[in-house]
């Protein structure tokens, strides 16, 4: 399942910097954007919302009235230009505070903190049936922001590139993003389980469903099979 997502600002840059953002997340489905926030009210009382991404500085209703006009509740991540509003943000229990100008590395890492459904996390038979490998190829460890985090080569269930970004999604529903590139990483990682099937994307066997002509799929992420690799993968799985 992914996070049905609405968008509220009533700059439409800004609302097209964070759609653009959205659209680069598997699990993000952007649903509607709106300048107005009425509009977005009433959209989001008779609409089935995940997530909203929700400035704070509108006319005629701010984003932190905006919350309380709401019947339900989704979870909520704060968009402004000012930074004075945080403390209000938290004390509404927002997953996040994102100040203006918004980078897309500070994006993926609020995105990171939204609750994902509980169909999305693994389950135990899914960690259980984890092929083991060898002791040296136990771990890895890999360079975030200004720490090296050792992670578990078999908590490793796909990768996928996003521009000069590697997304490392993890069991745990978590992901970690590393400034690198897919042939340093497949070269630390075993053959046996891993196997590039796209420009953008390296999977764990051990993770697949289920393969269908052009991709597949994860949980409940679709993952494309490119034509370059198409044999390739086709002839390791043996199909």
């Amino acid at each position: 399942m992914k996070l049905k997502t609405v968008i509220i600002d009533d700059e439409p840059l800004a609302v097209d910097i964070i759609k653009n953002y959205c659209d680069t997340v598997a699990h993000i489905e952007v649903l509607q954007c709106f300048t107005n926030p009425v509009e977005a009210m009433n959209f989001i009382n008779a609409n089935s919302v995940d997530l909203i991404f929700l400035d704070i500085e509108m006319p005629l209703l701010s984003g932190l009235e905006f919350i309380d006009t709401l019947k339900y509740k989704p979870q909520f991540i704060f968009t402004t230009a000012y930074p004075q509003f945080a403390i209000n943000g938290f004390e509404m229990e927002a997953v996040d505070y994102l100040i203006k100008p918004i980078s897309y590395i500070r994006f993926l890492k609020s995105v990171n903190k939204v609750k994902l459904p509980e169909s999305d996390k693994p389950t135990v038979i899914q960690q259980q049936t984890v092929v083991t490998t060898t002791t040296e190829d136990n771990f890895l460890f890999v360079k975030s922001d200004s720490e090296n985090l050792k992670i578990f080569i078999t908590d490793i269930k796909f990768i996928e590139g996003l521009k000069d970004y590697l997304k490392i999604n993890l069991t745990n529903g978590k992901h970690v993003l590393t400034l690198s590139n897919f042939k340093n990483l497949m070269e630390r990682l075993p053959e046996k389980t891993f196997i590039r099937v796209h420009n953008s994307y390296i999977v764990n066997l051990n993770y697949v469903n289920s393969v269908q002509r052009n991709r597949v799929v994860i949980d409940a992420t679709r993952i494309p099979i490119s034509e370059s690799y198409k044999k390739q993968f086709f002839e390791r799985i043996k199909i």
